[in-house]
């Protein structure tokens, strides 16, 4: 239990320095005064290597003490700070670096052979390219921060995130935001808003477990603002089902972000090994990044209980909430806005629709702007009378609550007839063969479009004839007959991030190849 009430994670290291911060994924251990030290070197380091306020720093690291020590020095030392995915190889690496107009790059020697490439092509002074482990054509990290002082800089200033959006429909975007002005601590001590709408406090035992990798955008907000609230923060990596529970039942998890994927695979688990841990520690286990499949969500509440919490927002902003007893009254619901948001939705020509009328969803949070670096034009382009959109498609109902059906991009046009994908995913991943899926559309000569699935088979099912018999004698009955897949597809393993989310052009783009409406 943490020995004061301060919030902020400087104020708490000062007050409490003893207090544990962080469990890595090898189980080390490092409390709030030796995690505070490390962001103190690390800022002056950075300041040292000539960076001022507003320069750019970038990581390709795993989820480390160092990942999460160099975000919250970017937030005290006036940086942004961009944490790469590190799936991507050394141009896509090099784009973002050269773009963001990096002053400092730190990588990892996880991902050497991919970082070595980003040299070919670099922006970023050979004095200010470190490394965790040896990697050629870079300094170690010690250097940036041995000899530097412990202490606190007197001159903080806030800094803040640089995240990209994603690039599976071309180049990645940076979401950048006008670094905020004011206390660096006072800032950090109300950065919980959020996190109290799901009923979680500062202090009160709380242990967050950060499942997936932080580059994440939520996933690294909610690992920094655990630790600004006085939580410990467990970290995983390359993360199982059975591993999440063993973190869990061990250090007596409270909350976690996570993603519907997780849960698949999680309510995969034979039911000995599900019984063999104790989850009764879980609060509010928050779920957002995909659509979850209604049964999926309800066997998840019947397992974990009122943890179970849901909100939609995106990198550029948000966003509506749910809590399980809202959602089994409106299953399938991503809520209603919370305080001081707002959620429309249009028609193709800007124009509000009606209740339960499908359209492009658009968000407002006050006080919220952003554009995307370098991009004018998407910038000018995501806006309406204020608000935002990320090209999802969805519903308001008769009491306000948003409903979504799909990505814009994802609707398969089936003779003038929308189908959404995701309705047709979630059936599918409740079939007892399917481990996951992926629908999406096919040309067809006659109707434009058809449906095709492509299933990753569970272990004692083998792909063929009478497995596709199978799975789609147990669908006709669940779906109308007009959002049946015409064919099934299997994959030995679904391109999917370790967060869950999935590179559904992959799968995709090979059937379109050299066709008249090639989407490549």
């Amino acid at each position: 239990m943490a020995n004061t009430d301060v919030t902020g994670f400087w104020k708490i290291a000062a007050a409490d320095p003893d207090h544990l911060a962080i469990v890595d994924p090898d189980h080390n251990q490092m409390t709030y005064g030796e995690l505070a030290a490390l962001t103190n070197r690390i800022v002056r380091g950075l300041r040292a290597a000539g960076l001022t306020r507003g320069d750019q720093v970038t990581t390709v690291l795993p989820n480390s003490f160092e990942q999460v020590a160099i975000c919250l020095a970017a937030f005290q030392g006036g940086f942004y700070v961009t944490t790469v995915n590190w799936h991507l190889v050394g141009p896509e690496i090099s784009y973002i670096v050269n773009d963001s107009e990096t002053k400092a790059l730190i990588v990892s020697d996880r991902f050497a052979n991919e970082a070595v490439r980003v040299l070919d092509d670099c922006v970023v002074p050979d004095a200010n390219r470190f490394s965790v482990g040896d990697v050629d054509g870079f300094r170690p990290f010690s250097d940036l921060v041995d000899g530097q002082p412990a202490v606190r800089p007197d001159d903080v200033t806030p800094g803040s995130y640089m995240f990209y959006t994603s690039g599976t429909t071309g180049r990645p975007k940076g979401v950048r935001r006008p670094l905020p002005e004011g206390d660096v601590d006072e800032i950090s001590a109300a950065s919980g808003g959020l996190f109290m709408l799901f009923g979680t406090m500062p202090h009160d035992d709380n242990v967050q477990i950060t499942q997936a990798p932080t580059y994440h955008t939520a996933v690294n907000n909610w690992t920094t603002t655990s630790l600004h609230m006085g939580h410990t923060v467990v970290l995983m990596d390359r993360w199982t089902p059975e591993g999440c529970l063993e973190r869990i039942e061990r250090y007596r998890v409270t909350h976690s972000h996570m993603v519907p994927t997780m849960f698949n695979r999680l309510l995969q688990l034979p039911d000995d090994v599900r019984a063999r841990y104790d989850v009764s520690s879980l609060r509010r286990m928050v779920h957002a990044a995909a659509p979850c499949p209604i049964e999926t969500k309800r066997k998840m509440i019947e397992w974990w209980g009122d943890a179970i919490w849901e909100y939609y927002a995106a990198t550029e902003g948000g966003g509506t909430i749910v809590g399980p007893e809202e959602w089994l009254r409106k299953p399938g619901t991503v809520g209603r806005p919370w305080p001081g948001a707002e959620v429309i939705v249009v028609d193709d020509d800007g124009n509000d629709v009606p209740a339960n009328e499908s359209g492009t969803v658009y968000m407002l949070m006050p006080g919220n702007l952003f554009e995307y670096k370098g991009d004018k034009e998407k910038t000018e382009k995501s806006r309406l009378r204020g608000f935002f959109t990320v090209g999802d498609i969805g519903y308001l109902d008769d009491d306000g609550y948003l409903f979504l059906n799909d990505r814009a991009n994802d609707i398969i046009i089936v003779g003038g007839v929308n189908i959404y994908p995701a309705e047709i995913e979630g059936a599918l991943q409740q079939h007892e063969a399917v481990g996951d899926v992926a629908v999406f559309g096919v040309p067809n000569p006659d109707t434009g479009e058809e449906i095709k699935a492509v299933v990753e088979l569970r272990d004692g099912w083998e792909p063929g004839d009478d497995t596709t018999a199978a799975i789609m004698d147990w669908l006709r009955g669940r779906i109308a007959k007009q959002k049946l897949p015409r064919s099934i597809d299997y994959t030995t393993e679904m391109p999917r991030d370790p967060n869950g989310k999935l590179y559904k052009r992959r799968l995709k783009d090979p059937y379109w190849v050299d066709h008249e409406g090639s989407i490549v």
